[in-house]
């Protein structure tokens, strides 16, 4: 049967093309697992989160002078001050625990974030953040990045969406050695309230290549979370995940969780 066996050969190629082996990826990333929500941390208040994820199963070998992820713990501390109703701005510490080094400092970045305000009676809530930074090169082929995150979300009737079409480049590094300019590496989430305390969903990153262009699907990077969100208070933030890599370039499975805690500050400079 010709039909069939053109089937099947297609499917054949195209499963050898995902499956053949290929640098996984230019950076020891995911320090930071998260879509954004449009919402800022409120004037006057401070929100500390810790950042924690491991791949289980990721790349096994220096590749291009960056270190192996797999096994790597990665913590992240995120410290972001509320200014005004519609301003903050996030600082981050990236560090690992390297199976065979033991916790490293890997860099620091900086985030400053605009939100549209309420008057403007928008159908979805905005916001913008620019963050840019420095990565030691034994994590990243890219030292110095920038990162533009538009942020859309949107909460109706017990369900939750939010889409992140960011859009990141190299300052300095291999991404302006081999001009690849904006990339677009989009996130999104939807979730839904199952109980007054717990939400859950699907929770999606992706890195595609240059905007110009992006790389074949095989060097790209996609990724999904199934992750879980905890009403721990209302000055906590919990949010935790499984997430599996879809194509050779991405880590194959990752755990990753997320803890933080809000401090409001009174007039004395003590938290209450």
């Amino acid at each position: 049967m010709p039909r069939p066996r053109g089937a099947a050969l297609a499917l054949g190629l195209l499963a050898a093309l995902l499956l053949t082996p290929v640098p996984r990826a230019r950076a020891q990333g995911n320090f930071e697992i998260q879509v954004y929500g449009s919402e800022t941390v409120p004037p006057g208040s401070t929100l500390v989160e810790l950042h924690s994820n491991v791949a289980a199963q990721g790349t096994t070998r220096t590749e291009n002078r960056v270190r192996p992820t797999q096994g790597a713990f990665h913590e992240t501390l995120e410290v972001t001050q509320g200014w005004t109703s519609w301003l903050e701005t996030g600082f981050y510490l990236f560090t690992s625990i390297q199976p065979d080094e033991g916790w490293e400092w890997v860099g620091n970045h900086v985030r400053p974030r605009v939100r549209a305000p309420e008057s403007w009676e928008l159908p979805v809530d905005l916001s913008l953040s620019l963050e840019v930074g420095y990565q030691r090169r034994e994590f990243s082929a890219d030292t110095w990045t920038l990162e533009l995150r538009p942020i859309i979300d949107k909460k109706l009737d017990g369900w939750y969406a939010s889409f992140n079409p960011v859009f990141a480049r190299s300052l300095k590094g291999e991404g302006v050695n081999e001009e690849r300019g904006f990339e677009f590496t989009p996130n999104a989430k939807v979730a839904y309230d199952f109980t007054s305390k717990v939400s859950a969903g699907l929770e999606y990153y992706g890195e595609l290549g240059p905007v110009r262009g992006f790389d074949p699907l095989r060097r790209q990077q996609h990724l999904l979370f199934a992750a879980v969100d905890a009403d721990l208070g209302p000055r906590w933030e919990f949010n935790a995940g499984v997430g599996v890599g879809l194509t050779p370039a991405t880590d194959g499975l990752i755990f990753k969780v997320i803890l933080g805690y809000r401090f409001d500050w009174g007039s004395g400079g003590r938290a209450r």
